[in-house]
């Protein structure tokens, strides 16, 4: 009876393995990806070897596997995007995916070997990788009203993509503030815009009339003077 109840557990035992949990981490494309992985050490004689690989954990070593280390140094390294950052020697065999991709997602295993029979510690990690997000800012937006000859207003929307330049008050071009109510206002305002139009010139050159002043009067003084001689 004892010898089948040994049995029993022996069989137990070898189809079920160890027990076996199971993380998911999700991290973005581009990133370095930290995947937890720790075991207790209480000396120096309870550091010991592990291993990462991809896909679960199976019930001896790692399938595919992708790193391993002896608890002190890491013994093989499948590519250098996977590293183990971690203080060894404190239990800590977190796996580091550098500048992940999205054909890193899926499934890690974590085994620390334990000595002794089944007693290897096994976790399975489900890795997300997703696509970067990207944060962009929205144009803005103007809306203008246009009146039909039929009185009926339709709305029509742009994008402003050009900056135009500032214009000073003193450049900006003189206009009427208010429409034309009749054919005589129309006419008044074109007769100011006439005669400022005209006296303009003049009073870009004020210098002129000093000028024939001042010769005016040479001349007199030279008449006067001759007069003076000749009497």
């Amino acid at each position: 009876m004892l010898s089948h109840i040994c049995l029993t557990w022996v069989l137990l035992v070898l189809l079920t393995g160890s027990t076996v949990s199971e993380i998911i981490v999700i991290g973005e494309v581009g990133q370095d990806i930290t995947v937890p992985c720790h075991y207790s050490v209480r000396n120096r004689n309870s550091i010991t070897s592990m291993c990462w690989g991809r896909g679960s954990c199976p019930s001896s070593k790692c399938s595919q596997p992708i790193i391993w280390t002896d608890g002190w140094r890491v013994t093989e390294q499948h590519s250098s995007r996977y590293q183990l950052k971690g203080d060894l020697h404190r239990g800590d065999v977190s796996l580091t995916i550098v500048d992940a991709r999205e054909a890193d997602s899926g499934t890690y295993c974590c085994r620390v070997e334990i000595p002794g029979w089944f007693n290897d510690q096994r976790t399975n990690h489900q890795v997300v990788v997703r696509k970067a997000r990207i944060s962009t800012a929205s144009p803005h937006t103007y809306t203008s009203e246009q009146t039909s000859g039929s009185g009926s207003t339709r709305e029509s929307s742009f994008t402003v993509t050009s900056t135009w330049p500032s214009v000073s008050a003193s450049e900006a071009p003189q206009t009427a503030s208010t429409p034309c109510s009749g054919p005589s206002d129309c006419l008044d305002v074109a007769a100011n815009l006439q005669n400022t139009s005209v006296s303009l010139p003049r009073e870009q050159h004020p210098e002129q009339g000093l000028y024939i002043g001042i010769g005016s009067c040479a001349a007199l003084l030279l008449i006067l003077i001759l007069a003076l001689l000749l009497t």
